[in-house]
């Protein structure tokens, strides 16, 4: 009889931790993101522009988080970096947002473009008049629809559901279908680039227009800058999810930070050349007019196979981002919730899959909420507000554990320190002020559903007291 399992595994690779960094970031931001852009800057020179401001941003946060992750190895990542860092108030608050809205109302919008895409392929059955117009109302969010477009999002729910279920029965069988996916989803986007630009059927002059950009674009161009970023991020947000898997990636020390870096490097080239090669075959005021920018490049080279091949690499490339969101964010329920953070329940292991499975199903089960409340462009603006926030405190947190624990051993060492976390943390504020100035309400929004979390907070703090005092 076999003993049961009551630790998590350290059966990922270094090819594993690559690829769950560089697949939580290529899902469908890629896709859908550049023609908002376009429409927002009109010059692909500064479309470019921002795509590598970002890409070198991302990168900076990733050399940050390496340095941290590769002194704790613990599961749950930046939720444990942040206690260390902080102490408990500020790592629950970010716990709490990634299970909230961070990871679970990305992972619902990255589904649901998975099923709106499928939807080319298979004719989903109409729901009767009634249902899709039955509304519920939530407060500050509006009304929400939950039978509308009910096809696509019952496709959603189900490949939540089946990722659910592929990485509870254990992460080495999960990572392998990540590092397959992923693989697969940057050799498809690469070979699109190299086709599109091999096709002859566009322009390097649509790429180089001499920074004619025009006065519409000049006159705020501050904070077209900064709208044009926020989507550019929202294409690059996932690549800190692998360190929430530590606790389960051999050799951690080593591997997390290369795993951070390679991955977001691969990232960062991939996305330059797509770019390229959409501004090839589309000028950048086609490209604005396009709001599936590859799948319009795709039929003008490929005619109407176009819009099949690239229904096919988006499907391909949610399913595989959805797959690394779904297995590192569990890691963060099942960490707060061994640190009498959070439901105690979700910190089970698995005793024959050695898996946080209470903690998947949990994630599982609210992720299906979030989409069927079908929010997913706001979902995706509190996301990005939340998200930067944390990300320039863990970015700040680099130094606050050099005075804190200056004598524990650093394998990797942040290159630049402390001009580049400093740069990180300066942007950051930055982006936040813009964000705030330019969207106040999805601001506010993505700030309030992280003190949402605070009542539960205190419960927390007030029964490990009544516990050890008893």
């Amino acid at each position: 009889m076999l003993k049961p399992k009551t630790e998590l595994v350290r059966g990922l690779t270094l090819t594993a931790a690559i690829m769950i960094a560089a697949g939580s970031m290529i899902g469908s931001g890629i896709f859908r993101k550049p023609a908002t852009m376009a429409g927002q800057l009109m010059s692909p020179e500064l479309l470019l522009i921002v795509w590598l401001v970002a890409g070198i941003i991302t990168f900076i946060g990733a050399l940050c988080n390496a340095e941290v992750s590769g002194m704790i190895d613990a599961t749950g990542g930046q939720y444990v970096y942040f206690q260390k860092m902080y102490g408990n108030f500020v790592s629950y608050l970010y716990g709490w947002s990634v299970f909230a809205v961070i990871q679970t109302g990305a992972g619902a919008a990255i589904a649901y473009v998975f099923g709106e895409y499928l939807g080319y392929f298979i004719k989903y059955p109409q729901l009767p008049e009634s249902w899709v117009t039955i509304s519920i109302y939530i407060p500050i969010v509006g009304n929400i629809f939950p039978f509308a477009e009910f096809g696509a999002k019952a496709a959603a729910i189900l490949c939540i559901l089946f990722l659910t279920a592929i990485n509870y029965a254990g992460v080495i069988f999960g990572g392998a279908v990540q590092s397959f996916v992923t693989f697969v989803k940057i050799a498809s986007i690469v070979l699109l680039s190299i086709l599109l630009l091999a096709s002859g059927s566009g322009s390097f002059s649509n790429i180089s227009t001499g920074f004619s950009i025009p006065e519409s674009t000049t006159s705020n161009i501050i904070s077209l800058f900064g709208l044009a970023i926020a989507g550019a991020f929202w294409a690059y947000d996932g690549w800190n999810n692998l360190t929430f898997v530590a606790g389960e990636i051999k050799n951690p020390q080593r591997n997390v930070p290369l795993g951070l870096l390679f991955g977001t490097l691969i990232v960062v080239v991939v996305y330059m050349l797509i770019n390229v090669a959409y501004l090839y075959v589309l000028p950048i005021e086609k490209m604005a007019e396009s709001p599936l920018v590859g799948a319009t490049a795709a039929s003008i080279v490929f005619g109407s196979n176009g819009a099949i091949l690239i229904s096919i690499a988006v499907i391909i490339s949610t399913f595989g981002a959805l797959n690394g969101n779904i297995l590192s964010t569990a890691r963060v329920c099942f960490a707060m919730a061994k640190n009498n953070m959070f439901i105690k329940s979700l910190d089970k292991i698995h005793p024959r899959y050695a898996t946080p499975h209470t903690s998947l199903v949990a994630q599982g089960l609210w992720s299906c909420v979030l989409v069927l409340t079908g929010t997913f462009d706001t979902i995706t603006d509190y996301v990005m507000f939340a998200s930067w926030l944390f990300y320039m405190l863990g970015a700040y947190g680099v130094i606050v554990l050099r005075k804190k624990m200056p004598d524990v051993h650093r394998p990797y060492k942040v290159w630049g320190y402390p001009y580049t976390p400093m740069i990180f943390v300066i942007f950051s504020f930055l982006f936040l002020v813009n964000t705030i100035i330019s969207d106040y309400e999805n601001a506010a929004m993505g700030s309030l559903l992280i003190l949402l979390g605070l009542p539960f907070y205190y419960w927390r703090i007030s029964k490990n007291k009544t516990v050890i005092n008893s």
